[in-house]
């Protein structure tokens, strides 16, 4: 397929790479930001401009690979008519396209996306105004993935705030642990066996069953010693309080 892509952060470049490297042509690269549209279009040899109407090519697909807030703000784009246009949002609906064109959809990469990396497998969420958007949006990106699902508006958002837990905030606690073992001149790397077996874990069994910890022990003798530890962490102190409470509110749910 011709493709035309519009945006190039971190998810123009990744799927880009997994559209070019398909076999598909991307045919041009437009973003606000014309350097950044110049250097991700020499990636695949594609032309680039910026969000002006007048520069959009003639393609089979459009993938508006920009911010959630963009997507509100389309009066800036050219009706494209009955071309084929998605977005790749998880928490924003497919309807946002309507004015844009008569045939819409979602590519929605549930994996977390930065330029520098190709992941191994991206999970790809999709959905479409009507049968037959999602059967050429299927299509097409069953080339890019062997993990394509078809997901409605609302079953895509509660992807989205499961993702944001299972990833953006667990590497936020690894970014605390991170900042704390700094503090207290311990090494953070040492504790990369630990998240490589928790992880493993995670894929093997139910989380809820392989749940570790003082927590999970009602052990007051530990939760208070590390406490003490945390006194002059207050901000982690907080969060290893709530997890802990939150650890005890699960486990007696079983």
């Amino acid at each position: 397929m011709k493709v035309v892509i519009v945006g190039s952060g971190n998810v123009a470049t990744v799927l880009g790479k997994a559209i070019y490297n398909a076999g598909h042509q991307i045919i041009q690269v437009l973003s606000r930001n014309e350097n950044h549209a110049k250097e991700l279009a020499a990636l695949f040899n594609s032309s680039w401009g910026s969000f002006k109407s007048s520069q959009y090519k003639e393609a089979d697909l459009y993938l508006l690979a920009i911010t959630d807030t963009a997507l509100y703000h389309l009066d800036q784009y050219a009706s494209l008519g009955n071309k084929l246009v998605v977005h790749t949002a998880g928490s924003v609906s497919k309807d946002v396209l309507k004015n844009l064109s008569s045939s819409y959809g979602i590519i929605y990469p549930l994996q977390s996306l930065v330029r520098s990396s190709s992941p191994a497998e991206i999970p790809l969420l999709i959905d479409g105004c009507n049968p037959d958007a999602i059967t050429i949006i299927e299509g097409f990106c069953k080339t890019l993935s062997n993990n394509v699902t078809i997901a409605d508006d609302q079953e895509r958002l509660k992807f989205h705030v499961a993702a944001v837990i299972v990833n953006n905030f667990t590497n936020h606690l690894f970014a605390m642990a991170d900042e704390f073992c700094k503090i207290e001149n311990i090494d953070f790397k040492k504790l990369y066996p630990l998240i490589d077996e928790t992880t493993l874990r995670m894929q093997l069994h139910p989380p809820q069953t392989v749940q570790t910890g003082p927590a999970i022990r009602e052990d007051i003798y530990t939760l208070g010693k590390h406490l003490q530890i945390l006194s002059v962490h207050p901000d982690l102190k907080y969060l290893y309080l709530k997890l802990s409470e939150s650890i005890l509110k699960l486990n007696q749910k079983k």
